[in-house]
Parts: structure tokens; sequence; C-alpha cells
């Protein structure tokens, strides 16, 4: 054998290595959800350096003509194609800033950027990923072998176990093929189904029997395109203060505040959806009144379009009573009212469009006769045959319609609708929701505990999927809202075609943090740009920020002692252990300030980090000694500092005896910096070399 001959066979021997180990279920969910780009304005953007520029702009031009059939042209862009951009921006702002300023200008909610990568390291595709989430969108990568800080930071990757860049760059263009091949498959299912007349709500077909956990098989991935229907009604809150009782009875009395309004009931949900990244249309009935036009002033201020049903009454408005951190009293000021009113059949008509697009679809029932309305139940039958369909039901309300993907009662709404008596142990709540899979089944169930997170049962004679979360930071927090954004939030999930399991417990996580920054007072901060609400996604150094400084401010609030360490924990040790469980025992929270990577790559160079700052993040949360985390992306944690302002700032002992750079910004916000002792032996950095060199 020659050795060219050679060469050539393990080139070949590699990709052929490769390519079965391709993610194919995930490639063609993507063909699938590139094939819904095309009907709703939204589009593509593309990125990649050297090679991969050149496979990002094979498949933009994939799409804008045609692969094999023929189909509307989907809109999508490389970014590295427009010459004058590339070097003015790069001239301007640097190299690293040429792919992400574009897509601050480009990309808007729904929009998807789709990042290739060799390696998954490259700093302006990093950036991107960046932006992109700034703005909403959703974002991919192909990159090489996993893990990378590339496919780390993104929504969705799609990662090539190979040696060479060569390698994975030809995986990549299979990728696209495969993917623009589901997308051909995509757009002829549909136009076949449009041709179809619509599915009776009285067919006799029924969905098949669950067998484990089962993937919605209308997802189609489209986490940008939700749809919320249900009762709407103006909540408002009064704050004021409890200083005496009434001299006359035995009652609290509540003095001075003030009211905040906002909406309420599926208008909350479709609000909190929203502010999760995802343009949303609410399907509701309002009246023709003065609350009503309030509460439509409110839902477009958050960007959620309406399908305004009609009411045959007035628009509800619930009215709680608040002090010192809860709730007194809740009054409910109107009668239920029946939807669909003086809209009539061109309103249902309207709905029906919007749930036949829709790529994910939350029914947020809370009693008062939207979910039970014949005309709209048929059509939700028919989308929930399209899409996930998520029913967060009311014991008042309506079972949920056929082929419903998922239930999400709490543990008191299920007892309710079951009929069930027990307490709240795990044990009662699985019988519980066993109790509503049997009652509405084949369905499956995630039942919501309140502070100890959800069960999932995908059948209700299988073992349940516990997921356990922390309390909310923050001692009275206040929970008004947190089953609506736990609802949304897995709905968003289960379009982007997560398992169930999946995006239960990213549910858990989302709804956790939510709580944590303050519960509905999250709605009254500026929140413009589409940027997602806190908590969208897991292990983000975002979410994990803001959940990082609501603790703080939170402990500050009742006395508390607020101690903050930093550092850049790339492999935890035992000194790391050690260091944090003396820094906990000064106060009444520990705070890490943690570099993140491209923090930590300027600080110890290219080769590092050697585990991404989410893993990181994740890892020291687990520690009972760490309260929470913040990532910061700057050089040094001033920032971070600025924002917990921390009684004390701890430092290891090597720093003994040394001027501590952050003293004196701790000095200034009142704190103080303290070293603890050192424990001798360990070293991140000796442990790196000692396992290269074995």
């Amino acid at each position: 054998m020659t050795a060219d001959t050679s060469t050539a066979t393990e080139y070949l021997k590699q990709l052929t290595t490769a390519l079965p180990e391709l993610n194919l279920p995930r490639v063609t969910d993507w063909g699938a959800r590139l094939a819904q780009l095309g009907s709703d304005g939204r589009r593509l953007l593309v990125a990649g350096n050297g090679g991969s520029a050149a496979q990002a702009q094979h498949l933009t031009a994939e799409l804008v003509g045609r692969f094999q059939t023929e189909r509307p042209p989907i809109s999508a862009l490389s970014l590295h194609a427009e010459t004058s951009s590339v070097t003015a921006i790069s001239n301007d702002y640097g190299y690293e800033q040429v792919f992400a300023r574009q897509v601050r200008a480009h990309a808007r909610p729904g929009d998807i950027v789709l990042l290739m990568s060799g390696s998954g390291r490259s700093a302006n595709l990093l950036r991107a990923a960046e932006a992109a989430r700034e703005v909403g969108a959703a974002t991919w990568a192909l990159t090489g072998a996993a893990p990378n800080p590339l496919a780390t930071l993104v929504d969705e990757a799609v990662t090539v176990a190979a040696k060479t860049v060569s390698t994975v760059q030809e995986c990549h263009l299979v990728v696209i093929h495969l993917m623009c091949a589901a997308m051909d498959a995509a757009v002829a299912a549909r136009d076949a189904t449009d041709s179809v007349p619509s599915v009776r709500a009285n067919s006799s077909a029924s969905p098949p029997q669950p067998e484990g956990e089962r993937r919605p098989d209308g997802a189609r991935g489209d986490s940008t395109n939700l749809v919320v229907v249900g009762d709407a009604f103006l909540d408002r809150d009064h704050l004021g203060r409890v200083e005496r009782v009434a001299s006359d009875e035995p009652a609290l009395v509540v003095s001075g505040g003030t009211t905040h309004m906002r909406p309420g009931g599926a208008a909350l949900a479709a609000v909190l959806s929203a502010r999760q990244g995802a343009p949303v249309t609410l399907v509701t009935a309002l009246g023709q009144d003065a609350v009503g036009d309030q509460l439509r002033t409110l839902l477009d201020e958050a960007r959620v379009e309406v399908v305004d049903l009609g009411l045959d009454g007035s628009t509800a408005v619930k009215t709680r009573i608040r002090a010192a951190g809860r709730t007194m009293m809740m009054l409910d000021e109107h009668d239920v009212c029946l939807p669909v009113g003086h809209k009539g059949d061109s309103a249902l008509a309207a709905a029906r469009r919007v749930l036949m697009a829709a790529g994910g679809v939350l029914v947020s029932d809370y009693g008062r006769g939207v979910a039970a309305h014949t005309g709209l139940r048929t059509v939700l039958a028919e989308a929930a045959r399209r899409s996930p369909l998520v029913w967060d039901p009311h014991p008042r309300g309506a079972a949920p319609v056929p082929h419903t993907t998922v239930v999400t009662p709490n543990s008191r709404e299920a007892r309710v609708i079951t009929s069930l008596t027990g307490g709240d142990t795990l044990s009662d709540d699985v019988e519980a929701a066993r109790a509503v899979g049997r009652a509405w089944g084949p369905v499956q169930v995630a039942l919501t505990r309140h502070e100890h997170g959800a069960v999932l049962l995908a059948d209700a004679d299988l073992p349940p999927l516990v997921v356990p979360t922390t309390v909310a930071a923050g001692g009275k927090a206040d929970p008004c809202g947190a089953g609506d954004f736990f609802a949304g939030h897995l709905a968003i999930m289960l379009a982007r075609g997560q398992l169930p399991s999946e995006a239960v417990a990213s549910a858990v996580e989302a709804a956790s943090a939510y709580v944590a920054a303050g519960g509905p007072r999250s709605l009254d901060r500026p929140h413009s740009n589409g940027t997602p609400l806190t908590g969208l996604s897991s292990a983000r150094p975002a979410a994990t920020a803001q959940g990082a400084i609501e603790l703080a401010r939170a402990v500050r609030a009742r006395g508390g002692t607020v101690v903050a360490a930093g550092g850049c924990f790339d492999l935890l040790h035992a000194g790391h252990v050690r260091l944090l469980e003396q820094a906990r025992q000064l106060g009444d929270c520990l705070v890490v300030c943690l570099n993140s990577d491209n923090s930590l790559s300027r600080l110890k160079g290219p080769s590092r980090p050697i585990v991404p700052a989410a893993q990181r993040a994740l890892v020291l949360e687990a520690l009972a000694s760490v309260d929470a985390v913040l990532v910061f992306d700057e050089d040094t944690p001033e920032a971070a500092i600025r924002a917990l302002r921390p009684a004390i700032w701890v430092k290891g002992g090597d720093y003994a005896g040394m001027e501590i750079p952050e003293d004196k910004l701790v000095s200034s916000l009142g704190g103080r910096t303290v070293v603890v002792p050192f424990v001798a032996g360990w070293s991140t950095s000796s442990l790196i070399e000692s396992a290269r060199t074995r």
C-alpha cells in the first residue's frame, strides 16, 4: 500500500467513524424548524470563519433558492458575506464583534442564529451567541468535539467527534444537506396536511397509549411562536403596611401604600412567556369596558398579540391586599361571564389561524369559560395533533382536550380534581398525579409542588421523575405567577423539541429563578430589546447573576451579613472546598463571584478554562457552603462586588500579608476584606500540569 493510499484510507476511516455519531434526530428537527421560517417572516442568520464561512453560505443559498423540491424561499443571511460591514466592524470594534454587531442589527425575537465552528472556541462566534441571546433569538451551533465553549453557550448544538477540522467540516456539510432534506419533507407534509379537512372534535380516533416518556409528535421546535389560550383579567396589588388591629373587631388595618396593576390569569401567563423571549399570541375574551382597554394596553406594552373572542359582560378584576410581604386578602370583583360575545365566528376563525401556526400551545384555564367553549375546544384538539399542548388546569375549569401533551396541576388542584385527600408529602403528591393521569389519560402529568419542585409521570403505572428545587431566595418571596411561569416555560421547551423530562427540569429551575427575582415584582422592571427574562435557560450566567443579586439584597434587608468570594475554580479541589466552608461561616449567605470563560482565558491563557463556566457554576452551587454564584466577564470582580455590596469579601490565605486589589472598593461600599487560612498542597495549575504529564 502506498503512502498516499494509506493517508486516504485513514482519512476516510475518520469520516466513516464520525458520521454515525451525528445526532440525527436533532438534525432532522432543525430541518423541520427551518421549514417554519418561511411562513411568518422570521429568518436564519448563519456565521462561521474560513471553511465554515463557505459552508454557511452554502446553507443560505439552499434556503433562499431550493434544495431538491420547489417551495417558497426562506429568509437566510450569511453574516460574513457583507464585506463592507465585516471590514468596517472589524476596523471600528475589533474582529471579536464582527458577527455580534450584525446579530444585534438584524436578529429579532424568534429568529434563529446558527454558528459554525470546527473548534467551538472562536471568540467572534461566542460574542455572536451572547448577542443573539440578548435579542431573544434562538441559538444553534455546528461544532467539533464537545465539550467546547460554543456548544455550552448556545441553546442547541450538533457536535462532531473527529480529530481533524477537515473531517468536522465535511460532517457539517452532510448535516447541512440532511437539514435541507428534512426541511423539504416538512414543507411537503405541511402542504399535504393543509389540504386535508379539519379533524372533527368527536372523532373516534384516540391517541396511542403512553409507553414511558414521549416526545410530542407535533413538536416543531419553534420556541418563538407560542399561543396562550385562557381567561384574562386585571390584577391589582395594593401594597400597604399593618401597624395596628381595628378597635371594634379583630381585623388588621392596612394603611397607606401604593397600587400596582398588571395582567392576570392567562394574560399573566402570556406576558411571562413573552418575557422569556418567545413571541406570544393570547387567545382570550375581554369586555368592552375601561378595564378591558387597560388590559389591552398592558398586553401591547408587553409585546403580546391578542385575539379577542369578545366577552358578554365586564372584564374581571382581582385585587390582592398585601403588607409585610404577605397577602392579607384577595378580592374577586366580577362574576364569570361567557366568552365569544360580540365578535362571534370571526374571532374563532382568527383563533384557529394562530393555533394552526403555533409552535406550542399553552391553555391557561382559570375556570371562567374560555377553555370550556365548544368551538374553541374543537380547534384546540386539532392544534394538539400538530404542536405540543400544555394544559394548566383549574379545579372549576374544563378537562383537557384529546391529544394534550402535558397537564400541570399543582398538588392542591390535583387533589380537588380527583377528590383525593392527603397531605403534601412526596408520596401523596405522586398518588395525586397518578389519579390525574388515570382520570384524564393517556396524558403526561407534571404536578408542581410549590417550593419542593415537581414530579413528572409519563405513565400512571410507571415510577415518577422527581425534580427538586432549592427554596427561592428572599424569605417572604411572592410566588404569584410561579405556576404560570412554569407552564409557559414548559410549553416553550417542548416546542423546541425537548423531552418532557428535560423541559420539566428546566421549568422548575426557571420558575424558581422567577420567584427569587421577586415574582410579579419583576414585571415592574424595565425590559427592552426582547431580552429574555432571567431564568429561561438552566445554568446560564445571566440567570445565576440575577438570583445572586436578589439573594444579597434580601439578606441585607433582613439585617443579615452577605459574604462573597471570587475566583476561577476551574478544577474544584479540596483547597477550594475548605476556603468556601470557612467563608460561609462568616455570615448568613455566601455568593461566589466566578470568572467567565473569556475572563479566565485572559487571566490564565488560551488553554483555559478546562471546565466551561456553566458547569463550574453548577458544581459550586452543589456545595452546601455556597448559596449562589455570580458569573462576571470583566478582568476583575469589581462590577460584581458593586452589585452584591458584600459585608465581607474573602480571600485565601495565600494573600496573607499582601495588598488585596478589591480591598478599597469593598471598604468604600461599607464592607471589609478578610483572609481565611490557606490549605497547603493544592493548586489548580499544578493539578492540570500533573494530568498533562502523566
